[in-house]
């Protein structure tokens, strides 16, 4: 059975696996959320260790073919657009390696004029060499398509669903092909087809009820340890930031729920990899990190060419589909506009002594591949 199956079941029918999260996620009292929070941080030592990976985005592209009113790329917003060309991707990894970063995140808009297969691809090998751990957040493609990239080194496929109400998806994703809700919410099963090794899934926080999001989004994950079992699974649980179109949230959860919701997936899926962005306040995420998240991103930027000022050059609009000049002077330092805005702006180095302050030990370098024989 696809989980496009279950999910639309799961209203009537849930797995004793969900039916036990979905306790966890009821409201609690303080001294039984710090019973939870206990567990958790016991799990998180059994299985994970002291270690805290550490991981940096690196925005290749802020064009998109979609509307997504949450979105600050989304296609209609006037915003300045940018490709990073191949030399100045390198720049800017150059950059985030100075800093310690061997594993890293690669992000587009979905745009196949822009960052279609083969600039990925060519991307993925420019970096290969300097980075252990090269993984993608970009539009769902088909299995074909993410083969080449895999071929090229990389070994992660982010992709969040949003939204797993089907309803909210649709007001939400206006027009574009990222209104085809199921082939998205089939797509960490192509990229598994495909050889990544790591998957990535969330929803984004926001939308809609958070506990019927975190309901959909644990039979989801259920779904994946059963079908995609030889992939590291990984969870991210991004609440809405202020961005581009002045989108604002239909719901709000509070940092208390976000501290439930951690402990609820780390009892339940002991395994999982539980990642935490820049998004949120530099003080939740101190106090997360020792609860039951195990990987952080650290000293963001959500626009492309945002490390090193690349790209400023070739700054664009574009207005239904064609490229405009920018409406700014000459000699205006501009960068490219970012996806949404960071709350931890701490550099990559303080949330690393933080971390170690805190007795854990920050993780630069994943395994290297030859180690594992491939």
């Amino acid at each position: 059975m696809s989980f496009v199956e279950i999910l639309d079941d799961l209203a009537l029918r849930k797995s004793e696996l969900v039916e036990r999260f979905e306790r966890l996620i009821a409201p609690k009292s303080d001294q039984d959320l710090e019973a939870m929070a206990q567990i958790s941080r016991s799990l998180t030592l059994q299985n994970f260790g002291r270690t805290m990976r550490l991981f940096a985005p690196l925005y290749l592209s802020n064009e998109c073919i979609n509307n997504c009113r949450y979105c600050g790329f989304s296609r209609d917003n006037p915003i300045l657009r940018v490709t990073l060309d191949v030399g100045e991707v390198i720049a800017e990894a150059r950059h985030l390696a100075r800093q310690g970063f061997r594993q890293i995140l690669l992000v587009a808009g979905e745009h196949p004029k822009f960052a279609g297969r083969d600039y990925l691809a060519e991307c993925v090998r420019a970096l290969a060499p300097d980075f252990s751990s090269i993984s993608i957040e970009v539009g769902p493609m088909e299995t074909e398509d993410y083969a080449p990239i895999v071929d090229a080194g990389a070994e992660g496929l982010v992709v969040y669903q949003e939204t797993y109400n089907r309803g909210v998806y649709s007001e939400m994703h206006t027009s574009g092909p990222k209104r085809n809700f199921n082939f998205r919410l089939d797509c960490v099963e192509r990229g598994y087809a495909a050889g990544f090794r790591r998957l990535g899934v969330g929803a984004l926080i926001g939308l809609s009820r958070w506990q019927d999001e975190a309901i959909a989004l644990a039979a989801h994950l259920e779904h994946l340890f059963k079908h995609c079992w030889q992939a590291q699974i990984t969870v991210s649980l991004p609440r809405l930031r202020p961005a581009a179109g002045g989108f604002h949230p239909l719901f709000v959860m509070a940092d208390r729920e976000l501290v439930q919701l951690v402990c609820a997936l780390r009892i339940s899926f002991p395994q999982l990899g539980i990642v935490l962005s820049t998004r949120e306040r530099a003080l939740l995420r101190d106090s997360l990190a020792s609860i039951g998240v195990t990987m952080m991103s650290a000293g963001s930027h959500t626009e492309p060419g945002g490390y090193t000022r690349q790209g400023r050059e070739h700054l664009h609009r574009t207005v239904r589909g064609r490229i405009v000049a920018p409406e700014y002077q000459n000699g205006d330092d501009e960068l490219a506009t970012g996806q949404f805005e960071i709350s931890d702006e701490r550099s990559p180095a303080e949330i690393a002594e933080i971390l170690r302050r805190r007795g854990l030990e920050p993780v630069w370098k994943d395994w290297d591949q030859v180690l594992c024989g491939v």
